[in-house]
C-alpha cells in the first residue's frame, strides 16, 4: 500500500507540474461553460432592422421608439422609398423591415383599422419566425394602448419572408454543414500530412533541398485543393439535387467562394501543423479549434447580434462566419460582388495572413 501511495503521488506531482494538463483539466471546463452559456439561446437581442416610415406621425414614431427600446430591435436603417430594402437585406445590412402604411395614427382608431408590413430574411428560417413574431407581439400592444380600448383594434400585419418563403430550415442548414466539413477536412488533412513527414524525419529532408518554402507549402497545397474542391462538389450536388437548395446567383461566384474557402482552410491547416510536434496534437488543434468556433460563432446555428458583445467581437476572426454569409448571398438572394466584396476581402486577408506566417515559420526552421 505504501508503494502504491507513493505511485500516486508521483502521478499527481507530474499532472500539478504539467501546466497544460492543469489547463485542459480546469479550465476548458470553464471556457466551454461560459461559451456554451451565452451563445446557446433562443432569445433575440438587438437584431438589425429598417424602418419605412410612409405616415411619419406622432404615433408611427411612438412606434418606432418603443421598437427599439424593446431591446430586441436596433434600427439600423431608416429607408425613404420601397426599392431600397431588398438591396439592404441583400448586404446584410437588416434582419427585419417594418414598412408603416400612411395615415398610420388615425387609422388606428378608424373602424376599418389599419395595416403594417413586415418584411424578415428568411434565408435564416428559425430566426426570422421569431423577428417576426416578437415585432408582431409589440406592434398589437402598442396599438391597444394607443386606441385607447381594451380590446385589440382591426390591425392587419402583412408579413413577407424574403428568400426563403416557405421557410426550410434546411436553406440554413446546408450553407452551414459546408463551412464546417470544409474547413475541418481540408485543415486536419493538411495539418496531419505535414506533422506526419516532420514525425518520420522526411520534413527536414525538403527543407535542406534546393526548394523554398513557399514552393514546399504549394506542393504541399496542390493536391489537397484538387480533392477538396471535388468534396465541395460533391456536397453542394447532394444539397441542390436532393434538398432542393437553390442557387439564385451565379455559379462563376460558388466557385470562387468555395475555391477560396478551401485555400484559407488548407493554409490554416498548414499553419497548424508548423505549430504542432506531432498527428496528435495537430488533430486535437485541428478539431478544437476550428469545430466549436463554427458551429458557435459563425453564425451557422444562433445568431450573431443575440450574443454578447465580446462574443460578438470574437466571432469576427472566426474564417467560416464570412464563409456562410456569402454562400447564402449568392445562393439564396442572388447577389453578386457587390453585396459580398466584405466577405471576398475578409476571406483573402485570413489567407495571405495564414500563408505568411507559415512560410514564417517554415525560414525559421531553415535558419
Amino acid at each position: 500500500m505504501k508503494t502504491f501511495i507513493a505511485f500516486v503521488n508521483k502521478e499527481s506531482r507530474h499532472i500539478f507540474r504539467d501546466y497544460r494538463t492543469m489547463m485542459v483539466l480546469f479550465l476548458m471546463p470553464v471556457a466551454q461553460i461560459l461559451i456554451f452559456g451565452f451563445v446557446i439561446s433562443t432569445e433575440i437581442r438587438d437584431a438589425s432592422i429598417g424602418i419605412l416610415d410612409k405616415s411619419k406621425d406622432d404615433a408611427s414614431r411612438r412606434l418606432v421608439q418603443r421598437l427599439s427600446a424593446s431591446g430586441y430591435y436596433k434600427v439600423q436603417s431608416v429607408f425613404n422609398y420601397e426599392r431600397d430594402i431588398e438591396p439592404a437585406f441583400r448586404r446584410g445590412d437588416i434582419q427585419l423591415a417594418v414598412v408603416i402604411e400612411q395615415g398610420f395614427g388615425n387609422n388606428l382608431r378608424n373602424p376599418d383599422g389599419t395595416a403594417i408590413q413586415l418584411l424578415a430574411d428568411a434565408s435564416d428560417a428559425n430566426t426570422s419566425q421569431m423577428l417576426v413574431n416578437y415585432c408582431s407581439g409589440i406592434i398589437q400592444t402598442f396599438a391597444i394602448e394607443e386606441s385607447g380600448i381594451e380590446y385589440a383594434p382591426i390591425l392587419t400585419t402583412e408579413v413577407r419572408m424574403l428568400f426563403n418563403p416557405s421557410l426550410k430550415g434546411v436553406y440554413m442548414s446546408i450553407p452551414g454543414t459546408m463551412a464546417m466539413v470544409l474547413i475541418l477536412i481540408s485543415a486536419m488533412m493538411t495539418s496531419i500530412s505535414i506533422t506526419r513527414e516532420k514525425e518520420f524525419g522526411s520534413m527536414e529532408v525538403l527543407l535542406i533541398s534546393p526548394l523554398k518554402p513557399y514552393q514546399i507549402i504549394l506542393g504541399k497545397v496542390v493536391p489537397y485543393v484538387v480533392l477538396s474542391m471535388i468534396n465541395a462538389i460533391s456536397i453542394l450536388a447532394l444539397g441542390i439535387i436532393v434538398f432542393k437548395m437553390p442557387v439564385l446567383g451565379s455559379w462563376m461566384w460558388l466557385f470562387v467562394l468555395n475555391l477560396l474557402y478551401i485555400l484559407l482552410s488548407l493554409a490554416l491547416g498548414i499553419f497548424i501543423s508548423t505549430v504542432a510536434r506531432n498527428q496528435m496534437v495537430a488533430m486535437f488543434a485541428s478539431m478544437f479549434a476550428l469545430l466549436l468556433p463554427t458551429i458557435l460563432l459563425s453564425g451557422f446555428i444562433f445568431p450573431i447580434e443575440s450574443m454578447p458583445w465580446p462574443l460578438q467581437w470574437l466571432s469576427r476572426v472566426v474564417p467560416p462566419r464570412y464563409y456562410i454569409q456569402a454562400i447564402k448571398t449568392v445562393m439564396l438572394k442572388g447577389g453578386g460582388l457587390t453585396y459580398m466584396w466584405h466577405e471576398l476581402v475578409t476571406m483573402t486577408g485570413f489567407l495571405v495572413l495564414f500563408l505568411s506566417l507559415s512560410i514564417y515559420k517554415f525560414k525559421v526552421r531553415l535558419e
